[in-house]
């Protein structure tokens, strides 16, 4: 590191000063001793992820190493029990009563609320909490919270892993022996995604203690009794600790009092500006003093990031001439080499622009994301058009909103939100209901679906909704009703689709031959020649695939040739789905209650040849469903790495193979069968499979 051209930011002045809680001069005599005695030595140095200025860094000599390897070593410590993206532990200054009263409540399994003032240490508190509860053997799960993060994502930092999208389905997988649940930043959440998070913590409460650090007012409704600790200032003998050591006592002493012990906005200070101002609140400190202290530089990175949905990286900057500044100023937070604004002095910021401005800002940002390339750089942009309002902006979100759904759905309803409280218009409230109904959140479809004009996509989206909360009477009356509204060619669009819901709503195993045969009947109904001729021949497919499942299901071999025939006649003959109807009709053969070999064979075979993902994992589940309880090695090897893959919510047959996967990892991870089973059941609800989730629900009552 001593000769390395760039160095970790925690080896700079502001990262040492960061990392030990204090102002950056207080650093100055004691780095200064430590050269002078030839145990460190300093030099300039590029920071990683600090842009390209130069910044004083400081490196350990030979001689400090020796230094240090004659001192008692300390007590090795085992690996942190915390998971999650918890920040790193800093040295924390006169909150030993209140980390005692925090400890004293987990332990009797107590949930508590953190709150105050930002900046005033709620994090750096729960942190040290963390710490504590590690070296007494818990386990800490800590989640983040950001403007984009729901439920689920709150589940994958919790779990670690890839995480159910429901509440029931969360819970039941999380550990309940010696565990704590963090939710850091809660005031950061969208009100969109608010509700459903403050429902994950009151019923996570049930199982094992939550600290919810959050600054007032708290945005959760918490159904659950919890504590709440109000974090106050720091009392002065605690505070005067964060300022240079040098510092004049009663200077120290008057900051101190004067700032009324704020961590936060004490690290702020210098020396250079005098004692503040006694009657200047915090806030008023940090709008009169730091801010305008800075350079025009330094203003203009300032409000960059300040407007920012998310932590940036110095080359996502327009410039980075402002960075040091800021940095040198301890106005930064980073994280993985990403920076944000400390959030006091953000809100303050940003409460000094109005509305006018704030769009403009905006609009001018969403203005350079447009050129760059990427998922983040479209989301991001998306998220500055939300807040622009301007018409052309709005326009971009009505073309682009599908798109950022698929990569990241969570943000896609943020930025609707955002877009529809400042331009309210059919086609986004439609998109936002689409939206709700894909992501399985009825309660907020039916707030949008609400406020549709009258039509056909009003009717569908009613009758959805119907067929989620289970009311199918009420779905097959609204369907019919969008029917009757609709044009021929969108009339056979949607029987097309009722056929193909219907063939898949079901567990695996045999389809009656009753059900069978309805399904027949409707297809025999449908008029294909209403279908304008560009989509024709994909209608006939898809219901010759239906078809097909059918004469399979019935061991109609006639049948089945017929439809694969006619699918031959459709598709190239080097197109794999004649591979996948081949090997699903070799698996379906059963001789002496035992598939051949040659099947198994056939279907391993195809399963590594395969490409498209969802193409994959249909086959890896007809394969499971066909070998019963034997299921080999490479199969089970197999699902696991499906199960990696991310299947899109927009897309109908994607919602019904997610939800089959959820049943088959409960049927391969029986230990958590009740979680995979229950995010199954929700699943099968969103995508209108209500036969398969109420059967499904039976197998897992019956089986508690």
């Amino acid at each position: 590191m001593d000769k390395a051209w760039d160095v970790p930011r925690e080896l700079s002045l502001p990262g040492l000063a960061e990392s030990l809680g204090v102002v950056r001069s207080a650093l100055h005599a004691p780095l200064s001793q430590l050269e002078s005695e030839g145990l460190i030595s300093t030099r300039k140095a590029q920071v990683i992820g600090g842009g390209s200025r130069k910044r004083t860094v400081v490196n350990i000599t030979t001689e400090g190493r020796r230094v240090i390897s004659e001192q008692e070593p300390s007590t090795a410590r085992r690996k942190e029990g915390i998971i999650g993206p918890a920040p790193d532990p800093i040295v924390i200054h006169g909150r030993y009563s209140e980390i005692q009263e925090i400890l004293e409540l987990v332990k009797e399994g107590r949930s508590t609320i953190i709150s105050g003032l930002p900046g005033i240490g709620k994090s750096t508190l729960a942190r040290a909490v963390s710490s504590d509860l590690d070296d007494l053997g818990w386990t800490i799960r800590w989640a983040n919270c950001s403007l984009g993060t729901d439920v689920r994502s709150v589940g994958e930092m919790w779990l670690d892993k890839s995480s159910p999208s429901t509440i029931e389905a969360i819970v039941e997988a999380l550990p309940m022996s010696k565990t704590l649940l963090v939710l850091d930043e809660a005031q950061e959440l969208h009100p969109r995604h608010s509700k459903s998070i403050g429902d994950l913590v009151s019923e996570a409460s049930s199982r094992c203690p939550v600290l919810l650090v959050v600054r007032a007012p708290n945005p959760l409704e918490i159904e659950e009794k919890f504590y709440d600790l109000r974090l106050e200032g720091l009392e002065a003998e605690h505070a005067v600790k964060l300022l240079f050591e040098g510092t004049d006592p009663n200077t120290a002493e008057a900051v101190s009092d004067s700032l009324g012990g704020h961590p936060l906005a004490i690290r702020l200070w210098t020396p250079e500006e005098g004692v503040p101002e006694k009657t200047k609140a915090v806030l008023d400190y940090v709008k009169d003093t730091v801010i305008s202290r800075l350079s025009e530089q330094g203003m203009k990175t300032l409000d960059e990031l300040s407007i920012a949905p998310f932590p940036l990286g110095s080359e996502e900057l327009n410039s980075e001439a402002g960075i040091a500044e800021l940095d040198n100023s301890a106005v930064l937070k980073w994280s993985d080499e990403l920076m944000e604004t400390h959030h006091l002095v953000r809100n303050v910021r940003k409460a000094t622009l109005d509305q006018e401005t704030l769009s403009r800002m905006h609009h001018t940002e969403a203005k350079k994301w447009s050129a760059k390339e990427g998922e983040r750089a479209r989301k991001i942009e998306a998220y500055h058009r939300s807040m622009s309002g301007q018409d052309d902006d709005v326009e971009w979100i009505e073309e682009n909103i599908r798109l950022i759904s698929i990569h990241d759905s969570s943000m896609a309803t943020v930025v609707i939100e955002n877009a529809l409280n400042l331009n309210d218009n059919q086609k986004l409230r439609g998109d936002a209901a689409l939206l709700a109904l894909d992501r399985g959140e009825t309660r907020i479809a039916q707030t949008h679906i609400a406020k549709m004009n009258h039509g056909p996509s009003k009717k569908l989206f009613e009758s959805r909704l119907a067929r989620m909360d289970g009311k199918l009477s009420d779905a097959q009356r609204l369907e019919e009703e969008a029917i009757s509204l609709s044009d021929p060619s969108q009339r056979a669009r949607i029987e097309i689709s009722s056929v193909i819901r219907r063939f898949d709503d079901r567990l695996p195993g045999r389809m009656s031959k009753s059900e069978s045969d309805g399904i027949l009947n409707q297809i025999s109904r449908i008029r294909l020649d209403e279908i304008p001729s560009e989509e024709k021949e994909s209608a006939i497919l898809s219901l010759e695939l239906v078809k097909y499942g059918i004469a399979l299901n019935n061991s109609d071999l006639a049948g089945a040739s017929k439809s694969r025939a006619e699918i031959e006649s459709r598709v190239s003959g080097e197109d794999i789905i004649l591979d996948i109807l081949d090997t699903k009709a070799a698996i379906s053969r059963i001789v002496e209650g035992k598939l051949s070999e040659g099947a198994i064979s056939s279907a391993e075979d195809l399963i590594s040849r395969i490409s498209d993902c969802p193409s994959r994992i249909s086959v890896i589940h007809a394969t499971l469903e066909a070998v019963g309880t034997e299921i080999p090695d490479w199969l089970a090897s197999a699902h696991r790495e499906s199960c990696m893959y991310n299947l899109r919510e927009d897309i109908p047959s994607h919602r019904r193979l997610s939800a089959h996967r959820w049943y088959w990892r409960g049927i391969m991870e029986p230990s958590n069968r009740i979680s995979h089973w229950t995010e199954a059941i929700s699943r099968f609800k969103a995508a209108e499979c209500r036969n398969a989730a109420n059967d499904l629900l039976a197998m897992l009552s019956k089986g508690i």
